[in-house]
């Protein structure tokens, strides 16, 4: 099969080319912006062809267009796609047809899906062979199993689409707010999905919001005691985060493990959750859990002289709450400093109150202008990233021109946070700050 994927850099579309390629079909896609991102590692790797600007690829006429949901019909290349007459459809169809074709067991919830699917994705296919959709560009295809761990996103609904054999869900809150205008709202589409799951439903049991679904077949992790899977002793020692695990109220294991923040550890436990339901071997899981690392984008750290550069995905208020949390317990001793791109006017709106107490827990927080491309200024005019600094403790607007104003920092930890692309500022601040 011969598929077109339009706007193939970002996350999610980059991840299914890769799935795709590995499955067997030809694969190749075209994406406005010319610049590298980290997405692109997969396409590079597998040699998939990308298509930028003028340069377009005459198609076969079997062809199977799909484009991001980042864009719509109206899209320069999606048009000319239709004008010549090909099949062209949603990327949320394309990944719909994959879950049903496959064993699906798909990972959601608004925080730690990519995590949680990569962990269990690597612990699955170390002991059964899997195909996997991480989305952080990670996407691999084993032609020799039907089993498919696919991250499953709450946006715009798309997860509706899709076909679940067993779930798991790492919580819920409220986000998305242009689809979903309360909590109420997210609880009911999420509750939808798992109506549709045919086996295993595994949850948070700590998540308030998680504990409203009404499921069949519930599995239950967390640090409560009320929880199938219970986490216990939980602590920092040696640079290093210790737990124990204790299933249907017995021992089962203990990890050390290079993550910091207990959000973390509920991943882990997620996919602990979901391997023992898998009958996976002990070993096979310990093994996998302690030699992880974050997933791309998740608390990638990077030390130049004696300061940390943490490039985070974090965009939601919790998110960088959590990141806070874990750049705190990992360097205590040292300054945290936010560097924030904020994402849509809807979600800085509704949970403007949120964000303010977030990142007032940083030592100085500053802010870069709201990037957003399907949604428009003008529909928002009270909302804007310089109005939220005069509500944030000791924060500031910043932006690439005057990214020289990090410099003044040592012994700092810098938290360079947004689901946009916000690598050209932390790029210019490597580069100043080598110099």
């Amino acid at each position: 099969m011969n598929y077109y994927l339009i706007g193939i850099k970002g996350s999610g579309m980059s991840t299914l080319a890769c799935l795709l390629h590995d499955l067997g079909n030809n694969v190749m896609g075209y994406d406005d912006a010319e610049s590298y991102k980290f997405t692109m590692e997969g396409l590079l790797d597998r040699n998939i062809k990308i298509y930028t600007g003028s340069d377009l690829p005459n198609l076969n006429k079997d062809t199977i267009v799909t484009y991001t949901a980042a864009i719509d019909t109206n899209h320069h290349e999606v048009k000319r796609c239709i004008d010549l007459g090909f099949k062209v459809i949603p990327y949320k169809d394309v990944m719909a047809k994959l879950t049903l074709d496959k064993q699906s067991i798909c990972v959601c919830g608004t925080h730690g899906k990519t995590t949680t699917s990569l962990m269990f994705a690597k612990i699955l296919n170390k002991a059964l062979g899997c195909s996997y959709f991480v989305g952080d560009g990670t996407g691999f295809g084993n032609k020799n199993s039907n089993l498919l761990v696919i991250e499953s996103c709450e946006y715009n609904k798309h997860f509706l689409s899709y076909h679940p054999f067993d779930t798991i869900i790492t919580n819920i809150e409220l986000d998305h707010t242009e689809t979903y205008p309360t909590i109420i709202d997210m609880v009911k589409a999420f509750q939808e999905f798992v109506d549709k799951n045919k086996n295993n439903v595994i949850l948070c049991g700590d998540d308030i919001n998680s504990l409203k679904l009404k499921v069949n077949k519930g599995y239950y992790y967390g640090f409560n005691d009320n929880n199938d899977l219970i986490i216990k002793n939980y602590r920092v020692e040696d640079n290093k985060t210790k737990f124990d695990v204790y299933y249907k109220e017995q021992y089962f294991d203990s990890y050390e493990v290079n993550l910091f923040g207990k959000h973390l550890i509920l991943d882990a436990s997620a996919a602990i959750l979901a391997s023992i339901l898998y009958n996976i071997d002990k070993k096979i899981i310990k093994e996998e859990i302690e030699s992880f690392s974050h997933a791309k984008r998740r608390f990638s750290e990077e030390i130049i002289g004696d300061n940390v550069i943490i490039d985070d995905y974090a965009h939601h208020p919790t998110e960088i709450r959590v990141t806070y949390d874990s750049a705190k317990a990992k360097y205590p001793n040292k300054e945290i400093i936010a560097i924030f791109l904020p994402n849509t006017y809807s979600r800085t709106k509704a949970l403007e109150s949120d964000f303010i107490k977030s990142l007032s827990l940083y030592d100085k927080a500053y802010l870069m202008d709201i990037k957003c491309d399907r949604e428009k200024q003008e529909d928002y005019p009270d909302v804007s990233s310089f109005n939220l600094t005069k509500k944030i403790n000791n924060s500031e607007m910043i932006s690439i021109e005057k990214v020289n104003e990090l410099l003044k920092y040592h012994n700092a930890v810098l938290c360079f946070m947004s689901c946009a692309n916000i690598s050209p500022m932390i790029n210019k601040y490597k580069e100043l700050l080598k110099k």
